[in-house]
């Protein structure tokens, strides 16, 4: 949650600027919750009673579209799932070249500002690009050459907030995005104690 309000702040200094700037701006995105497999239908039916419905379901994920007080409510009230993940943008790829110009078109500078740091993690599934440490060096230069640019700097000091980054690599398409949770949502830190296997928080709310 402290990471959603931390995107809320920079969302809305970003804001600003723009509007001084006459720029017209769309606050909605795509969210991203990823579940367990065969929790997809109880997570589509928390967002419903949350107001929101589902755009899309897939396995292990559930998409829809809100903005960051969304994604507030479905930190705080999902029970099923495991994150929420703003959706940055996605696009096909199959060369380095092709992964690079894709993640530096994107507009990172709308939720990262100049001095907070973003790790890049992820994987690659029946994918050209199937190397995940080479994607994750790649998508990581691309980003910090599109801040670069925007912020006027030559070096990100990467000193202030973090963001995490997450990519997906599937079938030729690479989806970017932004976690807003950090610690999942089945560790939410008030469990005192813990046994060996204890029983996950996600799972035992769908029971």
């Amino acid at each position: 949650l402290f990471v959603a309000q931390s995107l809320i702040n920079h969302q809305r200094n970003f804001r600003q600027e723009r509007n001084s700037r006459g720029d017209n701006m769309n606050d909605k995105f795509e969210i991203v919750v990823p579940t367990l497999l065969g929790l997809e239908a109880l997570v589509s039916k928390e967002l419903y009673r949350l107001g929101y419905e589902a755009k899309k379901t897939e396995d292990g994920r559930v998409i829809f579209d809100g903005d960051y007080d969304a994604v507030c409510r479905a930190n705080m009230w999902l029970r099923c799932g495991e994150r929420v993940l703003i959706k940055v943008g996605d696009f096909k790829c199959e060369t380095p070249d092709e992964l690079y110009e894709g993640v530096k078109a994107l507009p990172w500078e709308k939720f990262i500002s100049k001095n907070d740091a973003f790790p890049v993690k992820g994987h690659t599934i029946r994918s050209i690009l199937n190397s995940v440490r080479n994607s994750q060096i790649m998508i990581k230069k691309a980003i910090a050459d599109r801040l670069g640019e925007k912020y006027g700097i030559s070096w990100m000091p990467e000193d202030g907030r973090t963001y995490q980054i997450q990519f997906t690599i599937i079938n030729n398409i690479a989806t970017l995005m932004i976690d807003t949770t950090g610690i999942a949502l089945h560790k939410r830190g008030y469990r005192a104690q813990s046994n060996l296997a204890p029983l996950r928080e996600t799972i035992a709310a769908a029971m």
